[in-house]
């Protein structure tokens, strides 16, 4: 085995190290979409909770790549009194969640919804002064198979109702 003196092998890690780099601000389209390129997920609050939380949220938006939410929440005071979230999966397929299907568990400190079929799905929603989640947890029974661990939670501007800006 050949060892490089230093100065080599510094440049060598360099120039890999720009490689990474730039690689990192590549666009998603045409790629795959793992776990990691989720947009964030605030975590849940455990101070101010949600209770008297409200929204009368819409959200419907569709990347070039197929993939798409439609979503709409009615919460009032930490109760959900409407709820309709379509995901769909590029072409892979889709998952879909209506508000008759659940019943509401929790309302604080997060907002708790269990699927009604005994599969153990639930639907959360929590909320920061900039952006109110709905996430979904252990809900494969929802979607298409294979497509569960691509379907992102969806992320509504508190004061408009209407999908949140991810980037902020």
């Amino acid at each position: 085995m050949t060892v490089l003196p230093l100065r080599p092998r510094l440049a060598m890690l360099l120039a890999l190290g720009l490689v990474v780099a730039a690689c990192d601000n590549l666009p998603l389209i045409g790629r795959d979409r793992g776990p990691s390129a989720r947009p964030p997920v605030q975590a849940p609050p455990s101070a101010t909770g949600s209770r008297g939380m409200t929204l009368a949220g819409h959200c419907d938006q569709r990347e070039i790549d197929g993939y798409a939410e439609n979503a709409r929440l009615d919460l009032r005071n930490g109760t959900v009194h409407e709820l309709s979230w379509n995901i769909q999966v590029g072409r892979r397929g889709s998952c879909r969640f209506s508000f008759d299907q659940f019943r509401q568990t929790h309302t604080d400190p997060v907002v708790q919804l269990l699927a009604r079929n005994g599969s153990g799905c639930r639907l959360m929603v929590w909320g920061d002064p900039r952006r109110i989640t709905l996430a979904h947890a252990s809900c494969a029974t929802f979607c298409s198979p294979g497509v569960y661990d691509k379907a992102w939670p969806v992320m509504f501007d508190p004061q408009s109702g209407k999908c949140a800006d991810t980037e902020r």
